[in-house]
């Protein structure tokens, strides 16, 4: 069970929540992407990764000075569930909507996702 509880903790947290449904949208997304599209500091977004790295959830890579962030690959069968149904639910919540239609427009106008990830 504590697994699972871990795994509850670390989604407990609406920034969290909102970036974990960011992540699963676009795949990869650099720390100036959720920031910009969240309204948060580079330095609230960079705790909550951290949160989300150890719970297993995210994974990063690193270009030069820019940090990538995407969804971890489940490690279990628990962590696997766990994103499927987090994908499904966060549909339902009309936040995780405006969230992705504002990181869409920050994509089409240029932003850090649409120029930096073939690198």
């Amino acid at each position: 069970m504590n697994d699972l509880s871990d795994l509850f903790k670390a989604l407990s947290d609406a920034t969290r929540l909102r970036v974990m449904n960011l992540l699963l949208e676009a795949g990869e997304l650099c720390v100036c992407d959720l920031e910009s599209t969240l309204g948060c500091t580079q330095t609230k977004i960079s705790r909550h990764m951290r949160y989300l790295k150890r719970a297993g959830l995210s994974a990063d890579r690193k270009v030069g000075r820019w940090v990538f962030y995407s969804v971890a690959s489940p490690k279990s069968e628990l962590q696997r569930l766990a994103l499927k149904n987090l994908r499904e639910l966060v549909k339902a919540e009309p936040r995780a909507a405006r969230d992705i239609a504002v990181l869409k427009r920050r994509i089409a106008s240029g932003c850090c996702v649409g120029t930096n990830q073939q690198q």
